[in-house]
């Protein structure tokens, strides 16, 4: 299914009394398919999780979105109305599914009342350990029995998460890449307790809604795109501290040749293609000489000593003004939405 497709259809809605006696009726626990998932809880208004909000509702879903301030709930459904207005510019959404879509979201600063009646609840709060075990606990004595409880986290295990519960294997984490509502990746991450009904419902619900999702099933820190993008960083870094090339050169290399081929085909894929025999003989000669050191370069360390942390501060490895940094992010935009459009 096509990524933005997903925004087409509208998804049945049943009220809670509905879908309690529906459960009754069917006489076993919810959550084993996806269209028994119908009430989403966002907790977290910030980057991710208004982006996160957004797909469902764009999908048809009901959606709770708690913040812990009013400004943040108004801020969320602002953004959600300007990432719509952009995709209808860009011919991905029709004008009348933007003008519904944010009508389904509902922001609200009363934790108990947004997830009491979730099927489904995604924390997109800050990465830190302590704050989402303490959320998860919280979560795990408001919500229903039945509700399965997902982390957005990139960085801990859902087993860390699923101690804070009583229900470890409702637990687990889906990995979204930024901006949410233009990648299509999920990496759904099951931890040592996560049931294989909960993998499958989450699984077919991300696909339901227009998502590529894929499953991590072993735990392993950075899951499978971060572990790769690391590799990849660690490399780069070190052949601009080494003096072998610059960053601009060492983009330009990833935009003009790998970075175009991964765009439609992964890595075994290209090298399928290629054959093993040749890429091995090839690789054999360079594997031994990359870098393979578990420290941070220090090129990218004296950066962070210097404040010089990117778009963030105006200076990175490049030198940022508030237009180049737009023109970066609308040209990021464009290129994530044609590609999705011919691939």
């Amino acid at each position: 299914m096509p990524y933005f497709s997903g925004y087409m259809q509208e998804q049945p809605k049943l009220n809670r009394r509905t879908r309690h006696v529906q459960r009754q009726r069917l006489g076993e626990p919810f959550g084993m398919e996806p269209n028994r998932i119908q009430r989403i809880t966002v907790i977290g208004a910030g980057l991710m999780g208004h982006g996160i909000a957004q797909e469902f509702a764009l999908a048809g879903f009901e959606v709770a979105l708690y913040s812990r301030t009013d400004e943040g709930a108004r801020q969320a459904i602002a953004n959600i109305r300007a990432n719509l207005e952009r995709l209808t510019e860009l011919g991905i959404v029709r004008p009348d599914q933007a003008d519904a879509a944010p009508m389904r979201v509902r922001p609200t600063r009363e934790f108990d009342a947004a997830v009491g009646d979730a099927d489904l609840v995604i924390e997109a709060v800050p990465e830190n350990l302590a704050l989402k075990q303490e959320l998860f606990e919280r979560l795990d004595a408001v919500s229903p029995e039945g509700a399965i409880l997902a982390s957005t986290t990139s960085t801990y295990m859902p087993s860390q998460l699923a101690t804070a519960t009583h229900r470890p294997e409702r637990v687990v984490v889906t990995h979204y890449f930024n901006p949410p509502y233009l990648v299509p990746l999920v990496e759904i991450v099951r931890g040592e307790a996560t049931s294989d009904d909960v993998l499958s419902a989450v699984h077919g619900l991300l696909r339901q809604i227009g998502k590529r999702p894929v499953v991590v099933q072993k735990e392993v820190p950075g899951f499978i795109g971060n572990r790769l993008q690391a590799a990849l960083l660690r490399e780069a870094l070190w052949m601009v501290q080494r003096g072998v090339a610059t960053p601009e050169d060492v983009d330009t290399v990833i935009k003009n040749s790998i970075g175009r081929r991964w765009a439609v085909a992964g890595v075994f894929e290209i090298f399928d293609l290629g054959g093993w025999d040749v890429v091995t003989s090839a690789a054999s000669s360079i594997i031994a000489d990359l870098e393979s050191s578990s420290e941070l370069p220090q090129v990218a360390l004296e950066r962070v000593e210097k404040g010089e942390l990117g778009v963030k501060t105006g200076k990175g490895f490049y030198e940022w003004t508030p237009d180049s940094a737009d023109a970066l992010r609308r040209r990021l935009t464009q290129a994530l939405v044609r590609i999705e459009q011919w691939s």
